[in-house]
């Protein structure tokens, strides 16, 4: 087919020929639909301010009525459409991408206006909420939600109301409380699939890992910062000792040195926001996300627990039955019978949504764990690209610089 011959040679040999065309087929699948979340502004003043971001949808899916378009809608908007989508397909098992929490400590800054120390507040979470609403519009079961056309395409949303409680704490509380529930009801669960127990000793020791490495990315970014600042005075003293100097050579040297060091703060500042935006901020989404990872476990032990005490409720039926046969009551008999009946159909219905649950389950986290990678895949060659372009800038300027120091006499 011809799209296999544009694919790179080292693909197609590593690969089957039909699962390099997948991946690519795949690719070009989720391209279907992109939405950017761009220019954040306040609306109001003091503490009741609040920001409303444009979101922006290209797409050439039928199911919109055109090809671009664009609303404004509130940070808590985000929020509701996450709650609506929680509720709803929560208990079935899928995993619903969650947004970036709520920050008081970074809205407060915003709402006094201390421009300079909120524009990263703003630029992190801007860039959070346009990678949850592209990863809820690339799962295909999310995207047939009307409240997700709604979203991207109705000019004016009704207030989102219950949000208040999603701050940052209550969010992690209520991931948290999910989680315990879990593990209370692992020890009970009979677990006749190991498939599930091992997924989530994974993704728990997965998320652990994932936060001890997000410690140290945000300690990295702030060592950047420093050096950045130090490099920054370094450079101005340089400069101040060139203008001292009376030796001429050495003079133009110090202030040639001046120069590099300012270009060193420049990249050094560069360096520090790739660090946050391209590197941390992923390993944040995925904390994030494996939350939600979690959430589907707990999703699965609830459907699990709805079966068996069904089961329980008939086997009590069975015995009221017997116990009626014993005391020889006909007329209560017939009662019992329906009953039991009644339970039976629940037991059976219980345990179809138990086995339902457990697939989708299963078939999300496979699902999640190929983005990942691929996610990971993909941030990790612009971050080192980023790293490359970095050092190789800074060879050049110690290059040009060289001549100089050479030429003191």
């Amino acid at each position: 087919s011809s799209s296999s011959s544009s694919l790179p040679a080292a693909a197609s040999l590593t690969k089957p020929e039909s699962s390099a065309l997948e991946e690519v087929e795949e690719e070009e699948d989720e391209c279907d639909i992109s939405v950017s979340v761009r220019d954040p502004e306040k609306i109001g003043d003091g503490m009741n301010a609040y920001m409303t971001y444009k979101v922006s949808t290209e797409t050439s899916l039928p199911m919109f009525r055109n090809k671009t378009f664009t609303v404004r809608r509130r940070f808590s908007d985000f929020l509701g459409l996450y709650e609506k989508l929680s509720d709803k397909h929560g208990p079935n098992g899928l995993i619903v991408p969650p947004p970036p929490e709520k920050s008081i400590l970074g809205m407060t800054k915003v709402k006094v206006g201390k421009e300079d120390s909120s524009s990263d507040f703003q630029e992190r979470r801007r860039g959070a909420l346009e990678r949850y609403l592209q990863r809820v519009v690339n799962h295909p079961l999310l995207l047939q939600d009307s409240d997700v056309t709604e979203f991207l395409e109705k000019e004016e949303l009704p207030r989102a109301v219950s949000t208040q409680a999603l701050s940052g704490a209550g969010f992690l509380k209520m991931l948290n409380r999910a989680t315990d529930a879990v593990s209370k009801m692992t020890i009970k669960m009979n677990e006749s699939d190991v498939w599930f127990e091992e997924k989530l000793q994974e993704v728990e020791s997965v998320d652990q890992q994932f936060r001890k490495l997000h410690a140290m990315a945000e300690s990295l970014v702030v060592h950047r910062k420093e050096l950045s600042l130090n490099t920054a005075s370094f450079a101005k003293s340089a400069a101040m000792l060139g203008s001292a100097e009376d030796n001429t050579a050495l003079s133009r040297a110090l202030s040639q040195l001046a120069e590099v060091e300012d270009k060193m703060e420049q990249l050094h500042q560069g360096q520090a926001a790739n660090d946050t935006f391209i590197f941390s901020e992923l390993i944040a989404d995925y904390i994030r996300l494996l939350g939600a990872v979690r959430g589907t476990f707990d999703q699965r032990m609830k459907a699990w627990q709805r079966w068996q005490d069904a089961q329980a409720m008939l086997q009590k039926k069975r015995e009221t039955e017997a116990k009626l046969l014993w005391a020889n009551k006909p007329d209560k008999l017939q009662l019992a019978k329906e009953e039991i009946t009644e339970w039976e159909t629940k037991v059976t219905q219980h345990e179809r949504d138990f086995e339902r649950v457990s697939a989708t389950v299963r078939k999300e986290v496979l699902q999640f764990q190929k983005e990942k990678t691929k996610d990971f895949k993909r941030q990790i060659i612009i971050y080192l690209d980023s790293l490359l372009q970095s050092q190789q800038q800074l060879i050049k300027y110690w290059e040009a610089f060289l001549p100089e120091a050479k030429a003191i006499a």
